[in-house]
């Protein structure tokens, strides 16, 4: 197959995924009975046509931003960590039991423990896939899936007999004091002249940032990376070169669950104020669609996420205003997944020929 130039296999590839997923999701509008041209005007609209849509847009953002990172970073060391949704549920109750656990003076000293409690969560749960994997030679994919269904489970029952408040009937905790709540974007100076009405976006979206950047310097600029890299492009070179596969396994998975478990930080203290069932809302999963559309980049994963995040509210205010039900955004999102994970090399190869005639020329 002809190579691509770099900008091709970064930009024009997803492009044209996201192109041919939507022509496949404009036929689905077509027989449902509505205008395409019309259902895509009013998600562009709810997404990013004004300051209340991009308060939205960017609160999604920010979780998908959190779990692409987390598959990114196992995917560099050969690790397809597909349990970015457990460990997004474990690290909401490391954010619940640490702003229940004490009368916290302030949200930036909360916010700092929560963050903690939320990677040390995630990482724990993504701590026993890894050892597996690196010790008993177990598939991470199966193992990581397995979890999340636990989590799910282990989420439940400790909402339901341990932290449900007593009287309650709601299968949720306490509510956080007030002292925890993180500011918002129409509360933050400077923003607030921007986003006049209340949004769900907060100041973890700037914590989603700095990830970025520190993933960035993690895989591109330390050795750890550099190993992480190395033994996801070959493990026996890498094993050739002295490089132990358990601690990239375990280092790398630990990173990824860390990573996804932030993700509560925005759902459970930014906008809940306490943990709720499914309190990572898909998150986990829509990571790898973020992670595979970005190609595993921190600027690729933040603008994939920016993408994704406009299809979820976008998704919504088309199912307000319009008679197309709002799964149609998880079939759009399902679309995205296939044309730029299993359908890549499709894509590549109607794009290839091009190329192949301007480097004859």
């Amino acid at each position: 197959m002809t190579r691509l130039p770099k900008w091709a296999d970064l930009a024009l590839v997803p492009l044209i995924s996201l192109l041919l997923a939507g022509a496949i999701s404009a036929v689905v509008v077509l027989m449902l009975g509505e205008n395409p041209w019309e259902t895509v005007k009013i998600m562009v609209d709810g997404a990013v046509g004004s300051p209340y849509a991009w308060g939205y847009t960017l609160y999604y953002a920010t979780s998908f931003i959190f779990t692409g990172l987390g598959v990114a970073v196992a995917y560099h060391a050969g690790q397809f960590n597909i349990g970015g949704e457990g460990q997004a549920q474990l690290g909401g109750l490391g954010v619940a039991l640490v702003c229940l656990a004490l009368p916290w003076p302030h949200w930036t000293v909360a916010l700092a423990a929560a963050s903690v409690g939320a990677a040390l969560f995630g990482a724990a749960w993504a701590a026993i896939p890894a050892w597996l994997a690196a010790k008993r030679g177990s598939h991470v994919v199966i193992t990581t899936i397995m979890f999340n269904y636990i989590a799910a489970a282990l989420i439940v029952w400790l909402l339901v007999e341990v932290l449900r408040p007593t009287g309650q009937m709601d299968p949720a905790t306490a509510r956080f004091a007030a002292a925890t709540k993180l500011p918002t974007f129409q509360t933050i100076p400077g923003l607030d002249l921007i986003f006049t009405k209340k949004v769900p976006a907060n100041v973890t979206f700037f914590i989603a940032l700095l990830a970025c950047v520190g993933v960035w310097l993690l895989l591109w600029r330390s050795r750890l990376g550099y190993e992480i890299r190395a033994f996801g492009k070959s493990e026996s070179a890498a094993r050739y070169a002295g490089i132990s596969p358990v601690r990239v396994i375990m280092a790398s998975m630990l990173i990824s669950g860390g990573l996804c478990g932030l993700m509560s930080v925005n759902n459970v203290m930014g906008e809940a104020g306490r943990l709720l069932q499914n309190s990572s809302e898909g998150a986990g999963f829509i990571g790898i669609a973020v992670a595979l559309m970005g190609r595993n980049h921190p600027i690729g994963i933040f603008l994939a996420a920016l993408l994704f995040g406009a299809l979820y509210q976008g998704g919504a205010e088309m199912g307000l205003w319009t008679s197309v039900p709002i799964e149609l955004r998880l079939l759009l999102q399902g679309l995205v997944i296939l044309f730029t994970g299993a359908l890549d090399t499709m894509v590549r190869m109607m794009i290839a020929p091009f190329f192949r005639k301007r480097g004859a020329q």
